[in-house]
């Protein structure tokens, strides 16, 4: 079992204890020990070479109260579940500083399914402070076809010129090839991309291909 970049995984409370006695560092940390109780995800990533066969891998990014740790977990499929994507920008967004209310505005009626993650996404799901003055605003667009990227691009510089934080994210085709907005917007013939077996270079056209 994989699940793509970003979803948001729900573990049954009842298997957490015995999944963290498998990370012993991780239980003396009262928040992630009571992380999955609260009703809070963790969110998918790619597998590491020590995860385990046949379990699924999954992060838990902490706050900056307590450092900002990724931790990295891997998890029978039995002990989850449910999962969601991402929380849409304009449900998370309730939870941003009133400083950023304009620009989300913004991009909410650009496109009404924008989604997040990063820190906005983690304060929304958990009503942790996981927002501080240097966040970002972490973003993702699906996106069809090749035009409609184009028009969505123009539209992030226009509205990052007047936000009052850096405006991040990734444009997802239909193909899943992951691709930093603002990579999308240079000139560059080849592209970073990201998908769940990792990251490769690929040229404008594969994006839609």
């Amino acid at each position: 079992m994989r699940f793509d970049r970003h979803r948001l995984v729900y573990l049954d409370p009842a298997r957490w204890t015995k999944i963290l006695g498998s990370y012993p560092a991780f239980r003396e940390i009262p928040a992630v020990v009571d992380w999955v109780a609260a009703g809070y995800p963790l969110i998918a990533r790619r597998p590491l070479c020590d995860d385990g066969a046949g379990l699924v891998p999954l992060g838990l990014p902490l706050p900056p109260s307590l450092g900002k740790l990724r931790l990295a977990l891997a998890v029978s499929p039995d002990a989850i579940l449910s999962d969601a994507p991402p929380p849409l920008l304009a449900e998370a967004g309730r939870t941003a500083p009133p400083v950023w209310q304009l620009t989300i505005a913004a991009l909410v009626a650009r496109d009404p399914d924008t989604r997040c993650f990063g820190s906005l996404a983690w304060a929304h799901l958990t009503g942790v402070p996981y927002l501080s003055e240097t966040s970002d605003l972490d973003l993702v667009w699906q996106v069809a076809r090749a035009d409609d990227t184009v028009r969505l691009v123009a539209a992030l510089v226009r509205i990052e010129a007047d936000a009052p934080m850096r405006l991040d994210g990734e444009i997802v085709p239909p193909t899943g090839f992951a691709v930093q907005w603002r990579e999308y917007a240079s000139d560059a013939t080849e592209l970073l991309a990201k998908a769940a077996d990792g990251n490769r270079m690929i040229g404008r056209g594969e994006m839609f291909a």
